[in-house]
């Protein structure tokens, strides 16, 4: 090539005109064109599909319609087939014919559409169980989908820097939404003293945990050494904050006999905190281990 430019001047003029710059954008340009042609493509093909599975899973509703209408049963299993179907559309037909953010938009219909199914279920049925069958699935889902929703657009760029947060904050909304729905559906005296007595203590340490091993400035080994020590801790107290809140003949009765190992299990845990600890002290003053690493 470089005796080839000394003899041609032509080519020699070509290559003066060139830079790295100039090449490495057109080589950028075509490729964005390239993707850019590949994916509207694929959208179309994923659209028609999408159309075509659609289609399919309509066919079952029109046949239940027209069965319905034509026995005089009224609509009432059409409901329950519409949204049963929904079920299966969401997962499939969804992620096909989506644009963007494929898996939030197939978690949320998908939701949705388990809504609308118990809805439909609950009204034919003549109960009064919605809210408190919505409300336990809502909560399962959440533990379920919430993790994957924080990290995908548009979710990730409002909670970014703190998705550990906001997936504590909606597992601890949605639990409370449970527990309302359930106490005011069954109108059990003393359900709330009960249910938010048992869990609450529950739910602090679960909080305490997170913020400890999220946002104590240390390395790894220590805030294990905490958090071990502080379920000792609780451990250790949880039976007397929950008695205090509901009342221990809620829970036992005068004759229940039960063997006392709090002592061993909150010296063995604190002990077990203060050894991790204390590793986790000497290998950060060594440099050996950060949050990292564990």
């Amino acid at each position: 090539v470089e005796e080839h430019l000394a003899e041609c001047p032509d080519c020699r003029n070509t290559l003066e005109k060139l830079n790295n710059i100039t090449i490495d954008s057109e080589i950028v340009k075509a490729r964005d064109e390239v993707i850019e042609s590949q994916s509207r493509f694929f959208k179309r093909k994923s659209a028609l599909a999408g159309a075509i599975v659609a289609a399919l899973f309509a066919i079952p509703v029109l046949v239940c319609l027209i069965v319905n209408i034509a026995h005089g049963n009224g609509l009432g299993w059409f409901f329950i087939v519409l949204t049963a179907m929904l079920i299966p559309a969401s997962l499939i037909v969804v992620p096909l014919m989506a644009p963007e953010n494929k898996m939030l938009h197939t978690m949320v219909s998908f939701t949705v559409s388990l809504m609308f199914l118990l809805a439909a279920c609950c009204i034919y049925s003549g109960g009064s169980w919605f809210f408190i069958a919505a409300s336990s699935v809502l909560f399962g889902l959440t533990i379920c989908f919430a993790p994957f929703i924080v990290s995908r657009e548009p979710v990730r760029e409002y909670v970014e820097g703190k998705k550990g947060l906001t997936l504590m904050t909606a597992y601890t909304m949605t639990y409370i939404v449970m527990i309302l729905c359930i106490g005011f559906s069954n109108r059990v005296p003393g359900f709330f003293r009960m249910a938010f007595g048992i869990s609450g203590p529950m739910i602090v340490m679960a909080w305490i945990l997170f913020l400890i091993i999220r946002y104590l400035p240390a390395n790894g080994l220590i805030k294990a050494g905490v958090s071990v020590a502080a379920l000792s801790l609780f451990g250790y107290f949880a039976m007397d904050i929950i008695f205090l809140l509901i009342g221990k003949s809620a829970l036992l009765s005068e004759t229940y006999e039960y063997i006392d190992v709090s002592w061993p299990a909150l010296a063995a845990g604190l002990a077990t905190g203060a050894v991790l600890a204390a590793a986790g002290f000497i290998s950060g003053r060594k440099g050996g281990t950060d949050n990292e690493d564990i």
